[in-house]
């Protein structure tokens, strides 16, 4: 049985704006390219819309779906990459043939995404009530603001809540979608997808939307040699002055420089990398918690459970076991 069907859901009515490109073409890069030396069959994708004719530009594009919105409620993975600018900016409703849908697909049992601004589109359904979401930085206080009941979080790239999940904006929404492919496909097709891409592997969906210091512009390949020898040993305790020792520079420079180029510290960082470690190692491995602490540096078990489930939202163990146990919904022998 391969992955399902995905519908991108695109909304192109005459009366707005379609949506942005970007965020649909995300989804269509990932789940629409077959890879059939990866798994075979591939995402049977469709394109999905309010109308079939041709809808109007949006910055020189156009969208012209050739699906409706039956084929949408009949799909396994629905994604919504994002709304019109007047529905944020100016408050003009979705369609109502498009909101219900929505809710006629989750109803049905499909996985339930957004990308970016689509949010409003699952909120607006109420397929966010109760429900932990994001969208892009800017718009996510707007989303708080108009669908209380939707637990925003402004902080995170992704959040995966079983059969919904939603994205920041532009990369996040394609971190996202290799997340996807991930839970569906195992980490070895989603990493081979991302490289073949020529992206970031994984970003854990914790990770912050915004940086808040500016990336230092420098052809410098120092700070790149160090970073690789630390992944390299992420079972070491490392500290700031073995990375300040293996660039060559005293820790204060090393911390200011590496500070300037990454937005973050080197501790920091090293955190990251250590919870991108511990949860591939839960995806691939039967190891026991406290093997995979050790074998990620994080220590004990207990150090491990405690930044892993503030950075995820879940457990070690629950983590390990919804990804190794995703449901899918019942296939319509399509």
């Amino acid at each position: 049985m391969g992955p399902g069907s995905v519908a991108i859901a695109v909304i192109n009515d005459t009366d707005m704006q379609v949506c942005e490109v970007y965020e649909t073409a995300i989804a269509y890069a990932v789940f629409g390219d077959p890879h059939p030396d990866l798994a075979d069959p591939w995402y049977d994708l469709r394109l999905c819309a309010v109308s079939q004719s041709p809808a109007a530009e949006a910055r020189g594009f156009s969208v012209r779906a050739n699906h409706g919105l039956d084929d949408l409620v009949e799909a396994d993975t629905v994604i919504v990459p994002s709304v019109p600018d007047a529905v944020i900016s100016r408050g003009e409703p979705l369609a109502d043939d498009f909101i219900d849908a929505l809710r006629r697909a989750a109803d049905a049992g499909a996985r339930m995404v957004s990308l970016c601004t689509g949010a409003f589109a699952l909120a607006e359904a109420g397929l966010l009530d109760g429900r932990r979401a994001t969208a892009h930085w800017s718009q996510t206080a707007d989303l708080a603001k108009r669908y209380p009941k939707v637990h925003v979080d402004d902080s995170v790239l992704y959040v995966d809540e079983g059969n919904v999940l939603t994205s920041a904006g532009m990369t996040a929404g394609l971190d996202l979608c290799l997340h996807l492919v991930r839970r569906d496909l195992g980490v070895r097709v989603a990493n081979q997808v991302a490289r073949r891409m020529v992206v970031s592997a994984h970003r854990i969906g914790g990770q912050a939307q915004v940086v808040g210091l500016s990336v230092a512009v420098t052809d410098d390949d120092s700070l790149g040699v160090v970073m690789d020898w630390a992944a390299a040993n992420l079972d070491q305790p490392l500290t700031v002055g073995d990375l300040a020792q293996q660039a060559g520079m005293s820790t204060r420079a090393f911390f200011r420089r590496f500070q300037a180029a990454t937005g973050m510290t080197p501790l920091k960082w090293l955190l990251d990398q250590r919870l991108s470690h511990a949860q591939t190692l839960l995806e691939t491995t039967e190891l026991s918690i406290e093997r995979i602490s050790e074998r990620s540096g994080m220590g004990t078990a207990a150090n491990l459970r405690r930044h892993f489930t503030i950075r995820a939202g879940v457990t070690p163990t629950d983590y390990r076991n919804a990804f190794t146990a995703t449901p899918r919904r019942r296939h319509h022998g399509h």
